[in-house]
């Protein structure tokens, strides 16, 4: 063989396995299920957007150094299971979730791949994990708890607005409200004067909630702080202003779709703040280790166009205090 082509074939056996390495190097894969929307809307929407920018924040891109798996339930929950079950098959590196039901069937599948949840409710209670502290399992990430000054301060804000109110029906879902909002508003309506009107509704369906609160004729309407409700905001307005009922709203995102007024967390935060704990699970800590993290951010909203709409006068010492107006 001649000195050349030895070379040549001793340079390209090195090369070859250098090569290779390099090619499979692998891409972290990062499943994001929603649970409303079509892909193609969950996509581009505002919350999976404020996700995406806290990735892009700590130095992950999209098609460079993660690949996104998207998935819906496009409202039809009895999908979680199959979706579960195709992204545990891939597999994926972490699974990102944003309902109660979607966390359940996501453990239910799966007790190894990392899960991090991202704004549900009373997730100890729920039997999702051990504590905030130290979740255990393969659970992390944010929850919207707030403890019992948010719930007392939106009924507050609400008495504040309407001085005569008598009646406020409650649009709430049973189970996490019942055990947790729940108790704390009874308590603050009885200190106000106030009567609850409670009309129930299943994570998808207001039909019987929204015939009942109709037929009662209450005089405004608190909307609970349940993840679940956020897709349905634009339906929950829109009933609102049809029965010219004030309201209050547990997000900001209400406000903005046409609601009165709006008081509590901030959500897109919660998303951005998830990202931080999926770069720790790719960096290689467990998710049973990493904090359940609470909101710490707050803002009042208040929408002038919905309230000339109900024949409203906001009062000067509550415009004070909002962070946003929207006109």
């Amino acid at each position: 063989m001649k000195r050349r082509e030895f070379i040549a074939l001793v340079g390209g056996a090195v090369a070859w396995p250098l090569s290779a390495q390099a090619q499979s190097a692998k891409v972290p894969r990062v499943a994001f299920v929603g649970a409303v929307p079509p892909v193609s809307r969950l996509m581009v929407g505002p919350l999976p957007s404020a996700f995406v920018d806290g990735l892009r924040a700590l130095g992950y891109v999209q098609g460079k150094n993660v690949s996104l798996e998207w998935r819906s339930a496009e409202g039809k929950y009895e999908r979680y299971p199959d979706i579960f079950k195709e992204l545990v098959s891939i597999p994926v590196d972490v699974i990102v979730t944003v309902n109660s039901l979607g966390v359940k069937t996501a453990k239910e599948a799966t007790q190894t791949i990392p899960i991090v949840m991202i704004g549900i409710t009373d997730p100890v209670g729920q039997g999702l994990i051990q504590s905030l502290a130290r979740p255990g399992g393969n659970i992390t990430g944010t929850t919207d708890d707030t403890g019992a000054e948010n719930a007392q301060k939106r009924l507050q804000l609400l008495k504040e607005l309407l001085p005569a109110v008598a009646t406020v029906a409650c649009l709430v879902t049973p189970g996490p409200f019942r055990r947790t909002e729940g108790q704390i508003l009874e308590a603050a309506a009885a200190s106000l004067g106030i009567k609850l009107l409670f009309a129930e509704h299943s994570p998808t369906d207001y039909t019987d909630a929204f015939a009942l609160i109709t037929r009662e004729h209450p005089d405004a309407l608190f909307v609970s702080q349940i993840g679940e409700k956020f897709p349905y905001r634009h339906l929950i307005v829109e009933f609102a202003a049809d029965n010219r009922l004030p309201a209050i709203y547990p997000f900001r995102e209400f406000a903005e779709a046409g609601g009165l007024m709006s008081y509590g967390m901030d959500v897109a935060d919660l998303f951005r703040r998830a990202a931080g704990h999926v770069e720790r699970i790719l960096k290689g800590e467990k998710p049973g280790d990493l904090p359940v993290q609470q909101p710490t951010k707050f803002s009042l909203a208040i929408n002038l166009k919905a309230a000339k709409v109900l024949g409203l006068t906001i009062p000067p010492s509550l415009l004070a205090r909002a962070d946003e107006v929207i006109e």
